[in-house]
């Protein structure tokens, strides 16, 4: 099915209405978002089995958006799909290992989410979720010989990872943010990537219906999201809206460079019956190892909320974080207060400073010299002097960047 279309005056009463829609949700830094996403949770998934186009009535952007905002989805159950294609250079298996290792910590537990689920920063998994209201939630991520369960159930969160037999428990918060899904660093759902990427919305945004399609046998219309500047690696964002609900059922990014999707999430089966309570139940088996987690209000304290500018809380003791540019050409630019990566003559080991040389381009400008550390979605610059810029922006624009902060 064609998209749909209006005339110029119409196209720009709609632009301005979805723009006016979004200003009232707090947004984040465009590209530092994405990279939040893209780094820490959901991927590429295989494209999903479609069945047609459906047959919906014509809807407007503003109205789409509105509907999903509106969307008051409490119960549900259902597989997701989802993998990764950020383009990183293969470590034979030490990147999983690195992340996973930061995240746990000395004394840590495998089951702790924050070391877990950076599994998903690659490959392709499977997940089972289900929720009923804002306060009983489980994510499964599933593996062929284990499975590793995230389950919020009232003032618990508990998390359990059958490979170790070790259980990680924590208190959920007790204010308003309980509002939101816990643990809220795992966007583990389209309708979590959806929330994050309409944040994106404003000026330098085109928004349109882009059809329809059918997800997990649900008919579903289009919203297509792109950047109306050049620069950006992001090339678009495509939502199937489930047209019922308004629910996400499907998230899709393709990078500007073309090819497969970097970053891919959507519904396999969907069910908006209420699940079982036993669903939420969760008891410690015998013998396993239980880590107490900090409690909600703790851990909440050093956590970004919701509608917060990253800027504010994710890169805290980052020395002069600003933002450059605007809109998807933002650049994150702050000084690590130490020495760039060792390359060439100034590193004392060749076999680390060639392994490092490998891995990024070396760039000159009125900035000095620095490198350049590529994925299809994310770059990041950092200059000799220990300046880092990072952004969804194309080596060109990073280089851009440093020379004009000179």
């Amino acid at each position: 099915m064609a998209p749909y279309a209006s005339d110029d005056s119409t196209k720009a009463d709609e632009a301005e209405d979805v723009r006016a829609g979004r200003r009232k949700a707090a947004r984040y830094v465009v590209p530092v978002a994405v990279v939040g996403v893209a780094a820490a949770t959901i991927g590429l998934v295989p494209a999903l089995a479609d069945s047609g186009d459906p047959d919906l009535p014509k809807i407007t952007a503003q109205q789409l958006i509105e509907k999903i905002a509106k969307s008051d989805v409490q119960q549900l159950s259902g597989t997701v799909k989802i993998s990764t294609d950020l383009g990183l250079p293969s470590l034979g298996g030490l990147e999983s290992g690195l992340l996973s290792g930061a995240a746990k910590g000395d004394g840590g537990s495998s089951a702790d989410p924050q070391s877990k689920l950076l599994e998903l920063a690659s490959g392709t998994h499977t997940l089972r979720v289900a929720a009923d209201g804002q306060d009983k939630t489980k994510i499964s991520l599933l593996d062929s010989a284990a499975e590793y369960s995230l389950i919020h159930n009232g003032s618990d969160v508990w998390a359990y990872d059958s490979k170790s037999n070790e259980v990680y428990h924590s208190t959920a918060p007790k204010s308003e943010d309980t509002k939101e899904k816990a643990p809220k660093d795992v966007p583990a759902t389209p309708k979590d990537l959806t929330d994050e990427a309409l944040k994106s919305v404003d000026d330098t945004t085109s928004v349109t219906v882009d059809g329809t399609a059918q997800v997990a046998g649900r008919d579903a219309y289009k919203l297509l999201i792109k950047p109306k500047q050049s620069g950006s690696t992001i090339g678009a964002i495509t939502v199937a809206v489930d047209a019922k609900t308004g629910l996400p059922l499907k998230f899709t990014l393709t990078p500007a460079s073309g090819g497969a999707a970097v970053v891919d999430a959507g519904f396999t089966k969907v069910d908006f019956a209420k699940p079982a309570a036993s669903t939420f139940d969760f008891t410690p088996p015998k013998g396993a190892k239980v880590t107490e987690g900090d409690s909600g209000e703790k851990a909440s304290e050093s956590a970004p909320k919701a509608g917060e500018d990253f800027t504010k809380g994710g890169l805290d003791g980052l020395d002069g974080l600003k933002t450059l540019g605007k809109g998807w050409n933002s650049i994150a630019e702050f000084d690590t207060g130490g020495q760039g990566v060792p390359s060439g003559s100034s590193s004392g080991n060749s076999n680390v400073s060639g392994f490092l040389d490998s891995l990024g381009d070396h760039v000159t400008g009125k900035f000095g010299s620095g490198t350049v550390y590529s994925t299809r979605l994310v770059n990041a610059l950092i200059t000799d002097d220990g300046k880092v810029y990072a952004g969804a922006v194309t080596k060109d624009a990073l280089v851009k960047a440093a020379n004009a902060a000179q």
